[in-house]
């Protein structure tokens, strides 16, 4: 049974050294009971102590990391529904590529480049499935010459598999996937090169047989396909194996893998494994139009439900402002930001935005809080260099906050303190009325 925090305090050195990252032994194994931390944080950890906590050390999901130029990382979660706590780890999203293709250098390095910006935050793809319907070995090497990033290799031929993986010394690769007629030499190889392996079957205790068995073999990173051929099979399968994991089902306590570009609608199937409860996700081919919706709603699911959603503080250029173009301010509160941006947006006026860090509050809320303030604001002013944007040296603040102008004044000498309306609706008209 796992231990309390306080159970698991009391077996701790107790010095508060802080080099585990916290300030306190005690904060540490709060974090410990709750599975957000490993064991192996602690330096000072006795032998004896470690045996004791060994099962409240392992998180409930196996944590795996794939990695070479840059990591994805699936696992430890400790809840079913975000609004429970949180989600910790992003499900990276793959796009599978054939070892045949005659243009895969040229495939790769279009997804490989593929970056889009959502309020302050850069997303891309985090990795390649590679299918073996050809020379592997090759595919491996045309691929690490545009792109460095994590790879699935998807063969069961063990010869094809030991040639790719000596050619990622040093990365962290994922093989997909051994089932119960051929995990042997998938779990040698998988031992051999560290790499995880991808375990396949068709129910769930079938899975839970075949992981110990691997493991029985030296290989402790595994990846779980549940082989679920329809999305209420995948859907069904996913929820029951995050609950035995959570229950601390060991042989079941590893990440999925899911593959909605084997489905009939892959966004759905995509959005559904994102959701439910998918470590790492093979996608079809590289389709922007289908990845931006795919960063956005993953985004969402995987924002702290006890943090507000915040935007990156920033200036955000809308309508391609020039020096004489406006300054209006607002917090980070993304509802707030989205409200401003898309009404001067869709205006067509240009302006420019700055966003400064309220900690997530709206207007109100943060100047109640006293995190957005004369002196706060005037911070970021000439924190983001905000000057050397501008010749027309004019900032509006929002209506809700008049009673700032006067100090903000005080605090950016030289600068036009304007009040703007209290609701982002009536920014357009404001901006032609009294803006000229």
């Amino acid at each position: 049974m796992a231990l309390s925090g306080i159970q698991i305090y009391k077996l701790l050195p107790q010095t508060n050294c802080k080099e585990c990252g916290f300030p306190t032994c005690l904060a540490f194994a709060m974090k410990l009971a709750a599975k957000q931390v490993e064991l192996s944080a602690c330096p000072y950890v006795s032998d004896e102590s470690k045996k004791q906590l060994a099962e409240s050390a392992a998180p409930p999901i196996r944590l795996i990391t794939l990695k070479a130029g840059s990591e994805v990382k699936a696992g430890n979660e400790v809840v079913m529904f975000r609004h429970e706590k949180t989600f910790y780890n992003k499900p990276g999203l793959f796009i599978r590529v054939k070892a045949s293709d005659p243009d895969l250098a040229k495939k790769v390095a279009a997804a490989d480049a593929y970056k889009v910006n959502y309020v302050g935050m850069d997303f891309s793809i985090d990795g390649f499935a590679v299918e073996a319907d050809g020379d592997l070995t090759s595919a491996v090497k045309t691929i690490r010459t545009v792109t460095k990033r994590p790879l699935i290799l998807m063969t069961k031929d063990a010869t094809l598999l030991d040639s790719a993986l000596s050619l990622l010394a040093g990365e962290s690769a994922l093989i997909y996937a051994a089932e119960s007629s051929d995990y042997e030499p998938l779990a040698d190889l998988a031992k051999k090169h560290k790499a995880a392996l991808a375990v396949k079957a068709d129910s769930l205790d079938a899975l839970a047989d075949l992981t110990q068995k691997i493991q029985a073999k030296g290989v402790e990173d595994m990846v779980l396909d549940s082989a679920a051929a329809t999305l209420s099979a995948s859907l069904t399968r996913n929820t029951q194996l995050r609950k035995l994991a959570l229950k601390n089902v060991r042989s079941l306590g590893y990440p999925i893998i899911a593959f909605p570009c084997d489905a009939k609608d892959e966004g759905i199937a995509a959005a559904q494994a994102i959701a439910k409860y998918a470590g790492f996700v093979v996608l079809s081919e590289f389709k922007p139009e289908l990845l931006y919706p795919l960063f956005v709603l993953r985004e969402n699911i995987y924002t702290d439900p006890q943090k507000p959603i915040q935007v990156q503080p920033g200036i955000y250029e809308i309508n391609a402002p020039n020096p004489e173009s406006p300054v209006l301010v607002t917090t980070n509160f993304s509802i707030t930001y989205f409200s401003v941006a898309n009404e001067v947006e869709g205006s067509g006026l240009p302006a420019w935005l700055v966003v400064t860090d309220a900690e997530g509050m709206s207007v109100l809320t943060a100047w109640a809080a006293g995190k957005f303030d004369a002196e706060r604001i005037a911070k970021a002013i000439k924190g983001f260099d905000l000057a050397s944007k501008v010749g027309k040296k004019q900032i509006v603040l929002p209506g809700h906050v008049a009673v700032l102008s006067g100090e903000l004044e005080e605090e950016l000498p030289g600068w036009d303190i304007r009040v703007g309306p209290r609701e982002a609706v009536d920014l357009p008209a404001f901006m032609k009325q009294a803006l000229n």
